[in-house]
């Protein structure tokens, strides 16, 4: 028995081998679906890993909270909240810096140093050189990226206007802080790491350029293993409100933190979606190969029954050659998997400010889209193995019996048609073999589905640079105060040298509530007649906030579940802290963010104020660019600068390269697909109808005629996928923006006919390829061999 063993063992070698074109097509479908599950599952967890150890080492806080001043009296209240572990109080501003080499301002974020002892929470990784002398009040440690970008060295300086007082700052080192993963500055709508830095200085120094001594600005906090969160943060916030304190927000509410998150739960839904049809095309596959593959070995079937091995042996066997396809392609699929992973992770380092990463992607997710590989290969081959099984030795050994075929109604459509003979055979197989047709086709179909799922992304982020670069926010510049400032700054602004135009803007941090549901943003208000920051809606109109209303996004109306017309609840956070109940007058589709709007003079109104502003948008003249810099840097009472027409070019340049390595990830699975499907329908097609396709060579059809019925019927089925395609990809982006949809931006389903047609023209150029490649084998068939067979 251990030699007959043996000897199905080299069948099994051999019929991989000749299976080798087939089996590679199918093993490259299931490795796609392997690549994308490393690709996607394996990243989000190297993030959260890396985010976590990241964490845990610099001692991220779970709470955070600002006030205008608070005394430094109130840390021993604060630290006596039950449930509080650890505080960290800190000083914080922000400053104009005039860089050397650079005409434009600058914006960075000062941050205190304690002057004994060591960071209790949100620790700074120091990169390079050392901390600033705690009796120094020039020497300061910045953030690695803003260095970077900027060409910095140790013991090079610039200059930072500090609350109204320039000073030259000489840099001693650089840092990285878990609190800055993503490094967005004020107001902006992408990173900048050229113009905007984070700053450490020792504490005496930041607390005497911003009048804080003996007080606090920033406080963060640990609490104690299994404390409850809420009463922490009301307790926190009742302590803070007499000093003018914003809300207490917990991590997952934190700037930096919440970008991350959001990256790692769209790797995740992506692991979700996309997998899945991978999996189940190669499900298909391995059915539609194996079946056939009985099919043709009934006679080996039965003499292997004869010689004495068991149902379950030859079970095994068939689905041992299914497992092989499947190891090949776990095989390619890890080897892709890894390697995406780890282009991705230099895309990820690019992005996001990681003093390392625990890049590796885990055992467990290769071990998972092994099983997932190998089930899917299982239940694939399950049927044609029982059923290989099953047969009796007699039966198998006898050639099966000939199809009852009777003409159709089909058949008498095609008659009265009067169509060629060829086209006849084309569509009388598929009326034939409707199950088959109809999952050969649905195979393609899903290739056009993946391509037209991942190709809606750039028509979704012209969409966005549309909406929110040239019609919401038209400015070159937006100029940020720390106090709300009078109708005089935006005369200065006004003459200021090379500004266009100039636009108040008032910005504030507030909580919306509704019922039970809340969300904290910030409220901006806008002139009636605003040209460069304005509110507009889904059709491109112009919205102005009525005089005792709210205009809101979309995404906060549903998050409040309010509608036009619903009462809401605003609770300012800057200012006199007032409450405000007010209708919403409008709701509008917005990607960047959540937005609450009101007319400017209404919100003076209430405030019970003349006209002020905590921004000021500007547009510039080309000429006197430079001269508007410099005055800037001197400017009164500003706090920092948003170049926007740079975030523009950045946000652009950032979009192009990751869209274009989407699409060509995508457009490569999607290749795949429809070589899979297409090769092994039109191979399994030509095994099918050797003899038939024989037969009407040896009648005087032409080699061309021949080919055609072979190509036909394949690229039939692949004309037929096309609606079919457009429509489950159609839904497969609608669940991906659904599920990539959070409260710092949203991605539109803007689908174009360019988006389907470059999606069914891929598709079908694979497909033609694919078949041509197996047409080709008609001209070398050997005519009485074939004429010879039973088959």
């Amino acid at each position: 028995m251990v030699s007959a063993f043996a000897a199905i063992d080299v069948k099994l070698l051999r019929d991989f081998r000749r299976l080798s074109v087939q089996g590679l097509a199918i093993a490259l479908v299931l490795a796609a679906g392997v690549t994308v599950i490393l690709m996607s599952v394996g990243m989000s967890r190297a993030l959260e890993e890396t985010l976590q150890t990241y964490y845990d080492r610099h001692r991220f806080a779970q709470v955070f909270a600002g006030a205008r001043r608070a005394p430094v009296t109130l840390l021993q209240e604060i630290q006596a909240i039950d449930g509080v572990a650890t505080i960290e109080a800190q000083v914080r501003g922000y400053a104009v810096l005039d860089l050397p080499g650079r005409s434009d301002p600058a914006t960075g974020l000062l941050i205190s140093r304690p002057e004994f002892g060591e960071q209790r929470l949100n620790v700074p990784l120091l990169r390079s050189g050392h901390w600033p002398d705690p009796d120094s009040s020039q020497q300061v440690v910045v953030n690695e990226p803003f260095a970077e970008e900027n060409g910095f060295q140790i013991g090079d300086s610039f200059v930072a206007n500090l609350n109204g007082s320039k000073r030259e700052l000489i840099i001693t080192g650089t840092a990285l802080s878990p609190e800055f993963v993503y490094t967005i500055g004020p107001g902006a709508l992408m990173p900048d790491s050229s113009t905007y830095g984070i700053l450490w200085m020792s504490a005496e120094t930041v607390e005497s350029a911003y009048g804080m001594s003996g007080a606090f600005s920033d406080i963060s906090l640990t609490l104690v293993p299994r404390a409850p969160v809420e009463p922490v943060l009301d307790a926190l916030n009742e302590l803070l409100e007499p000093y003018g304190g914003e809300d207490a927000i917990e991590r997952e509410d934190q700037v930096s933190n919440a970008f991350v998150q959001t990256e790692i739960d769209q790797l995740q839904a992506l692991a979700y979606i996309l997998p899945p049809v991978f999996l189940g095309i190669t499900v298909f596959l391995v059915n539609m190969v194996m079946g056939r593959i009985v099919f043709l070995e009934r006679t080996e079937i039965g003499l292997m029954k004869a010689i004495g091995y068991s149902n379950a042996e030859i079970c095994v066997h068939y689905l041992m050659l299914a497992g092989l396809i499947a190891v090949l392609g776990i095989g390619i699929g890890w080897v892709a998997g890894s390697w995406l992973a780890l282009e991705m992770a230099d895309l990820y380092a690019k992005y996001y400010d990681f003093p390392f990463l625990v890049f590796g992607v885990p055992s467990s997710v290769y071990a998972l889209s092994a099983i997932l590989g190998l089930a899917a290969t299982s239940m694939g081959a399950l049927r044609s193995a029982l059923k290989a099984a099953r047969l009796a030795p007699a039966v198998a050994m006898s050639p099966p019996a000939p199809p009852n075929f009777r003409q159709s109604f089909a058949d008498r459509l095609m008659g009265l048609a009067r169509l060629a003979q060829p086209t006849r055979m084309i569509l009388r197989s598929l009326v034939r073999w409707p199950v088959r047709a109809a999952m050969t086709s649905l195979g393609m179909a899903l290739a056009v589905s993946v391509l037209v799922a991942s190709n809606f992304f750039p028509d979704a982020m012209d969409e966005i640079v549309d909406k929110g670069f040239y019609q919401s926010n038209r400015q070159d510049y937006m100029l940020l105060f720390d106090e709300d400032e009078p109708l005089a700054a935006l005369q200065e602004v006004q003459n200021l040298p090379g500004v266009l135009q100039a636009e108040p803007q008032q910005s504030h941090a507030a909580v919306l509530r509704s019922g039970h549901l809340e969300k904290r943003l910030a409220v901006s208000a806008f002139p009636k007649d605003a040209d460069l920051s304005r509110i507009v809606d889904n059709e491109g109109r112009v919205i102005t906030a009525g005089p005792a209303g709210v205009v809101i996004s979309d995404r906060l109306a549903d998050a409040l579940d309010v509608n036009v017309g619903d009462i809401v609840t605003i609770e300012f956070q800057s200012g006199l802290r007032e409450t405000f109940e007010v209708a919403v007058s409008a709701v509008i589709v917005q990607y960047f963010g959540l937005g609450a709007y009101f007319d400017l003079e209404t919100l003076n109104r209430l405030f019970r104020q003349n006209l002020r502003m905590s921004n000021i948008n500007v547009t510039l003249a080309g000429d006197d660019v430079e001269e508007f810099h410099t005055r800037l840097k001197e400017f009164p009472g500003l706090t920092g600068t948003i170049d926007l027409a740079h975030n523009r070019e950045v946000f652009l340049e950032t979009l192009s390269q990751n869209v274009l390595v989407v699409t060509t990830i995508y457009a490569i699975l999607g290749g795949v697909i429809t070589l899979g499907v297409a090769y092994n329908s039109a191979r399994i097609q030509l095994s099918e109808r050797a003899r038939e396709l024989a037969s009407l060579r040896i009648l005087g059809f032409s080699r061309g005629e021949v080919a055609y019925i072979l190509i036909g019927e394949v690229m039939l089925l692949a004309i037929l996928a096309q609606p079919v395609g457009w429509w489950i990809g159609t839904q497969i982006a609608r669940l991906m923006t659904t599920s990539f949809s959070s409260d710092l931006y949203a991605i539109p389903l803007i689908l174009e006919n360019q988006t389907y047609a470059q999606a069914s023209l891929l598709v079908l150029g694979v497909a033609a390829a694919s078949v041509a490649l197996v047409a080709r084998r008609l001209g070398r068939l050997d005519l009485i061999e074939v004429m010879k067979t039973r088959e």
